[in-house]
């Protein structure tokens, strides 16, 4: 297991976000089910994705020296 990716593209850290977030929202009287913390996890890797995407494309945009 030598490769290695951003924290905000495992599916393991945003479930275990998603499933923090359930269980407070829980306490607060709001029921969260698995099925939907499966899918808001996997729409938060999507998102984080592209949120990633772009701002290496604004980062390379505004970069000051040429690629060779």
């Amino acid at each position: 297991m030598n490769d290695s990716k951003q924290w905000y593209l495992s599916k393991t850290v945003w479930g275990a976000l998603v499933a923090i977030l359930a269980s407070l929202l829980q306490v607060s009287g709001i029921d969260f089910d698995a099925a939907g913390q499966d899918q808001l996890a996997d729409n938060l890797v999507a998102l984080s994705g592209a949120i990633g995407g772009l701002i290496a494309l604004y980062g390379r945009m505004s970069a000051e020296k040429r690629l060779g």
